[in-house]
């Protein structure tokens, strides 16, 4: 496997490369190319077709079997309505509603709905921990195919935060904000930093560069910049920050002969 010839960001038209993804996060399969991200294993019209949908279309199709407890169809329901059109605009009533539920029962497990939104981003960071595990599981012995990888997810995790709902928080909720900046700093510390590592062990990344450094100046751009206010100064959605900002840093600490491979 070698490095692709363009630097580290996201396109639009992704090419293929016909490397095979170590991980599987629900029916796709996805790679990150140093050139894009790519949708494996599915024909265009399908996912097409699947990203047209509106949120509580999908979540129809995708279902929960019966046996999911109450809280968690609610926090099922909640998290696409939320992350797309903010929590302001989707109300207690709207999800119970959805599920057929009554509002006594949905209050008895969330009494308020900062609660849910809580519990919403607490799963969000449950179902990330648990993609990122998988990855670095399943591609330990490949450390660009878990890069790629990684990368991967955590484009495709961000880009379903959506202004409305970057705004609501900017707005309504910083205790909210500062839940993710502690949950994000720790998935940092544990896999980009062990990552680095790997990587310079791989001959990819330059070894006069303290790995523990490097963890450090990427944790303070993502918090200098993916963060409410400063994301609305800038116009930027989490997932262009984000990216922009892996490009930078990678780019950086690229050895030469990976360089040259490109």
């Amino acid at each position: 496997m070698t490095v692709d010839s363009k630097p580290f960001r996201i396109s639009e038209n992704p090419t293929p490369t016909g490397k095979t993804p170590c991980a599987r996060s629900g029916n796709e399969l996805y790679s990150y190319s140093f050139r894009g991200v790519e949708t494996l294993g599915q024909p265009r019209s399908i996912m097409a077709a699947k990203s047209s949908k509106q949120p509580h279309q999908e979540e129809r199709a995708q279902g929960l079997p019966p046996e999911h407890s109450a809280r968690e169809r609610i926090i099922a329901a909640a998290r696409p309505r939320f992350f797309a059109y903010g929590f302001r605009s989707v109300t207690m009533d709207d999800i119970a509603a959805e599920l057929g539920m009554s509002k006594k029962t949905l209050y008895t497990h969330f009494s308020r709905k900062s609660a849910l939104v809580e519990a919403v981003m607490l799963d969000k960071f449950r179902r990330v921990e648990a993609d990122l595990e998988q990855i670095t599981s399943e591609c330990a012995s490949d450390f660009l195919a878990a890069l790629q990888q990684l990368l991967a997810c955590m484009q495709r995790h961000l880009e379903e935060a959506q202004p409305p709902f970057v705004r609501d928080v900017r707005r309504d909720a910083p205790e909210i904000f500062q839940l993710v900046v502690r949950h994000r700093r720790d998935l940092i510390d544990r896999y980009f930093a062990k990552l680095l590592a790997e990587g310079q062990t791989a001959g990819i990344f330059r070894k006069d560069l303290s790995a523990k450094l490097v963890t450090e100046i990427l944790l303070a751009a993502v918090q200098g910049i993916i963060n409410p206010d400063k994301m609305a100064e800038l116009n930027l959605t989490p997932k262009v920050g984000f990216s922009t900002i892996i490009t930078v840093i990678l780019e950086g600490v690229m050895t030469e002969t990976a360089r040259a491979k490109r």
